[in-house]
């Protein structure tokens, strides 16, 4: 798994991230959703590492990243210190200027990244995401039917028990998903769903998201501030995102000047599902003139 890439454990203050990285050329960051951890991305990293130096980190309360201490406001799982976060991390490894990818949770933190950081983020593709003020706004019982969980995560100490009770049964392990992750990868993520710890550090994700997270989307766009950059939207044809918005491009295209994007025929973790096709979209993109 990452062949050719190095692992290492980076300190940035409040944070520890483990990430792994490889590759030569302009620098791209890719951000895992949830409960995952850099390691779904093995399958597509070591495919734009040919012409990219490729960067992949568990985020802050994800995998063996660090959890750091929960505070009322749920403020230290906000996008925007996971944000704060890739910047410094890329700056660790010398690159002022990057592209960022986020799948899932994973999105919210990489348009965070390029709503509050412009001068670093050159390029950005969202996989399976609208922004996170959009999907409460639009909010109605298909929403709720398909992902209550928003609204469960968010509730004190319950899920953390729920889970916690029977990690693989609330995930929906099967000997199917274990095949399509891939042995090691799929480790990485049995260890991360079954750590109390991270757990908990998950779910503030989604905490923060119905707070803190939201009440940022809303400030900007009350500012009317928008991506700088070309922005790639991709999403699953056996997923939600058609069902619930119908066209995602028309949800984004207020956030976004330079935009395209495209569904891909797979379900909702492309990275695992779909390498080949997605590495090419993104490298498509990455390298557009």
């Amino acid at each position: 798994m990452f062949d050719g890439f190095q692992l290492e454990d980076v300190a940035l203050g409040e944070v520890t991230l483990r990430m792994r990285h490889s590759g030569h050329g302009p620098a791209v960051l890719l951000l895992h959703g949830h409960p995952r951890t850099h390691a779904t991305w093995h399958k597509v990293a070591p495919l734009l590492a040919a012409r990219h130096t490729v960067v992949c980190p568990d985020l802050r309360g994800y995998g063996r990243s660090s959890k750091p201490p929960t505070r009322p406001d749920h403020a230290q799982a906000s996008k925007r210190v996971m944000a704060a976060d890739c910047v410094a991390l890329m700056r660790h490894l010398g690159h002022e200027s990057f592209s960022v990818v986020g799948h899932d949770r994973g999105a919210y933190a990489a348009f965070r990244t390029a709503m509050d950081h412009p001068a670093q983020v050159e390029r950005l593709a969202v996989l399976d995401a609208v922004p996170i003020v959009e999907a409460l706004e639009r909010c109605d019982t298909r929403f709720a039917a398909a992902w209550w969980h928003w609204f469960f995560f968010a509730q004190p100490h319950k899920p953390e028990r729920a889970i916690l009770a029977d990690p693989d049964a609330w995930y929906n392990n099967t000997p199917a998903k274990r095949a399509q992750m891939g042995e090691q990868a799929y480790a990485d993520y049995q260890a991360a769903i079954h750590d109390p710890a991270t757990v908990h550090a998950m779910l503030e994700d989604y905490r923060a998201g119905l707070g803190i997270d939201r009440a940022h989307d809303e400030a900007d766009r009350a500012a009317g501030r928008r991506l700088s950059c070309p922005l790639l939207v991709l999403w699953a044809l056996r997923d939600d995102m058609e069902r619930l918005y119908g066209n995602p491009l028309d949800v984004w295209r207020p956030w976004a000047g330079a935009l395209q994007g495209r569904s891909l025929d797979c379900g909702h973790h492309m990275a695992e599902e779909r390498p080949e096709e997605l590495a090419a979209a993104l490298l498509q993109f990455l390298n557009e003139p």
